[in-house]
């Protein structure tokens, strides 16, 4: 495995571990705003930002995916684009932003 291969698995794993942390969040915040409206505005931003990260890993799973499937249609590997987006990707501490 080179070591592009090793950064994107590195990615993947990341996204998939800060997802379940999160949703895990989220669900316990659920549970918290079921209990009383006014916690709504006590928690509503926390859980806005819990929704954001969701929707950046989502973003970035996305992302990683269709570079590598452009990278397998060329046959040919990975542009030096795709290898800068990656790398910003990595660089960018997956969804801990």
């Amino acid at each position: 495995m080179n070591k592009l291969q090793k950064f994107i698995e590195e990615v993947v794993n990341n996204v998939r571990n800060d997802r379940e942390v999160t949703k895990r969040l989220l669900d316990d915040a659920m549970v918290y705003l079921s209990k009383d409206e006014e916690r709504h505005r006590e928690v509503g931003i926390i859980v806005a930002k819990y929704v954001e990260t969701l929707q950046r890993s989502n973003d970035q799973l996305v992302k990683i995916s269709a570079l590598i499937q452009k990278g397998e249609s060329k046959n040919s590997g990975l542009s030096d684009i795709d290898k800068e987006e990656i790398f910003d990707i990595i660089q960018s501490g997956g969804v801990d932003e």
